[in-house]
Order: C-alpha cells, then sequence, then structure tokens
C-alpha cells in the first residue's frame, strides 16, 4: 500500500519555480541578474513511495506546469480500478482508496513536478467522456494509447505490452519465440486478442503445421492445461504473463524473445490528457522521463514485477495503430 506526506507547500513552490524561469533562461542568468537563486532541491517538499524511495521534485520539469495547474497544485485523475497490477482497491468495498502500479508512478510524477494528483474512480467506458466535460484533469488504469483515444486525448505513455508466452518449468519444448508455436497446442483466455494475433500468425506463418489454438474461460484455466501437459505453452498479455510467472515461480517460466521485449505487437499505456493540454502532458513527460533518469521509474515496475513492460523513453502518443 503506498503512503505519500502531503504536499502542502506543493503549489508553492511550483509558483516559485515558474517565477523563477520566468525571469531567467538560465540559472547563470538568475545569478547575474537581481541575485535571486533557484531553490536547492533539498529545500522543496519529497513524497515517499512504499517500497521504493523518496522522490524530491525536479525544478527544470516542474516549470514546464501551466501557471493554472502550478497555482492549483494538483491534478485531480481518474481511473478504473480492479485492474491490478495497474490500479486497485486497497480493501473490497472501498472506492477511494487506491494502490497499483499507476498509482505510485502518477503520484511519483507529480511530486516531480511539484505537485499532488488525488485519483477517483470512475467506469472504464465513462472515462474520457468526464476528461472531455472537465469533471478531472487526467486518466490512468492500463489504458491502451490508440489512434481513436487520440481524436480527444493526449496521452504520456509510460509502457508497452503485448502478447507473451508462458511454458511449464524448463521450457520442454523448446519454445522461443512465434514460430516455435507451429505445430504446437497454444492456450489462451476465451474472445482476447491473443485468438486472432495466433490465429493470424499460424495461417501467415505455420504452413502445414498450425498453431492448435485452444480457448478456456480464464487464463486460471489456461494455466491448469499448461501444467497438466495438455498445451505446450499459453499466450496472454505480458502483463498478465509475468503475474502468473511471478505466483508459479516453480512451474512456469517466461518467453523472453529479445526481438519483442515487451511481448509479440506490444501497444504503448498512457496517462490521458485533454488534446488542448498539451502543455499539461509536456510537463507530465518531462516529469516521467526525470523519474526514469534516476531510476525510480523503474524501482516502480519492479515493485510490481513488470520489469518486461518497461520502455526506455517517455513518449506521446506512441501508438502502433
Amino acid at each position: 500500500m503506498l503512503r505519500s506526506r502531503s504536499l502542502r507547500t506543493a503549489a508553492g513552490a511550483a509558483a516559485v519555480l515558474l517565477a523563477l524561469t520566468a525571469c531567467s533562461s538560465s540559472s547563470d542568468d538568475a545569478a547575474s541578474g537581481d541575485g535571486a537563486a533557484a531553490p536547492s532541491a533539498s529545500a522543496l517538499p519529497t513524497v515517499t513511495i512504499e517500497g521504493v524511495g523518496e522522490v524530491a521534485v525536479d525544478p527544470a520539469a516542474a516549470a514546464k506546469l501551466p501557471a493554472a495547474t502550478a497555482e492549483a497544485g494538483k491534478v485531480s485523475v481518474a481511473t478504473n480500478a480492479p485492474y491490478p497490477p495497474f490500479i486497485d482497491f486497497v480493501e473490497e468495498g472501498n472506492l477511494e482508496d487506491f494502490q497499483g502500479l499507476d498509482l505510485d508512478l502518477v503520484t511519483a510524477i507529480a511530486a516531480k513536478l511539484g505537485i499532488e494528483a488525488p485519483f477517483q474512480q470512475q467506469p472504464f467506458d465513462g472515462l474520457i467522456p468526464g476528461l472531455q466535460s472537465g469533471k478531472y484533469d487526467a486518466i490512468v488504469g492500463g489504458i491502451t494509447d490508440n489512434a481513436e483515444r487520440q481524436e480527444v486525448a493526449v496521452f504520456v505513455d509510460y509502457s508497452a505490452s503485448g502478447t507473451g508466452i508462458l511454458v511449464a518449468k524448463g521450457n520442454p519444448e523448446g519454445i522461443t519465440n512465434l514460430t516455435s508455436l507451429c505445430g504446437k497446442e497454444v492456450a489462451v483466455q476465451k474472445a482476447t486478442t491473443q485468438v486472432g494475433l495466433l490465429t493470424d500468425f499460424s495461417a501467415a506463418e505455420c504452413g502445414s503445421s498450425p498453431i492448435k489454438v485452444t480457448e478456456y474461460p480464464q487464463n486460471t484455466d489456461a494455466l491448469t492445461a499448461l501444467l497438466a501437459g495438455k498445451a505446450a505453452a499459453i499466450a496472454a498479455t505480458k502483463v498478465t504473463i509475468v503475474d502468473i510467472a511471478t505466483e508459479t515461480p516453480d512451474k512456469t517460466e517466461i518467453v523472453e524473445d529479445p526481438e519483442n521485449p515487451n511481448g509479440y505487437a506490444a501497444s504503448p499505456n498512457g496517462i490521458g490528457f485533454l488534446k488542448s493540454e498539451q502543455e499539461l502532458a509536456t510537463a507530465f513527460q518531462a516529469g516521467l522521463q526525470s523519474l526514469m533518469d534516476d531510476g525510480t521509474y523503474m524501482k516502480i515496475l519492479a515493485k510490481y514485477g513488470q520489469e518486461p513492460i518497461a520502455i526506455e523513453t517517455a513518449t506521446i502518443n506512441a501508438n502502433v495503430d
């Protein structure tokens, strides 16, 4: 569970940073002007992410915030829980307290910017309409950044996840990539993206040794089939594969394809803002990049065992469709 120190002075800190940068384009200019100097990082508020550590304000990133956001001292965020490991409730029945990778990451980005980021629960299909109506400032929760959503929103991408492959411990079938699945039985959850991906790949690449795709009601059923020897592998989203492997380390292992580290047909997940809030999105991109640069980003992913969905650089609207 995440515990954060309150940023009661965050708005003031961000406003000071904006005022300083408005007067000068560099610290050297500030020193040679009226003698004012940017506050040291140690003088600004910090947030502590449980299991990760302290996150301090990055003055350069904070300076990118729109003036109105800096003055308000917060960005309100809507999400749709439960969708672990991205977002979940702290306890069942409590719809106000959250935990998860996305909560930690957005809280850390906000800390880099010197602001707060309170979360609220919303139905998934109401996230973008609520964003459009001004009900909140941002949306997050394992949301895929795609072309359709970009018609109304701009996304700061923080991870990418495609289809992953899980096999029995020791990889008895010697599976190394999608081509290795030709002629084998693969368990998938019914009606998922993986059904179409494997079917299309099989038709195009496997010739007379097609992949036998067997659908199961849930991924837990697919796991049972794998462990019983009824399937050579499981195909699911990389996030799901990582979760299953983490829970069954003595029974399963992930097939890592160096050419597709985030999984096959990987799509980015992003934090969404209105298209008209490009400046705010750019500030969040800078905050995220700061977390990547100082190692906090990978610490947050590692907390949830999700290093495989990491990306190297904070991007905006990096959809693949």
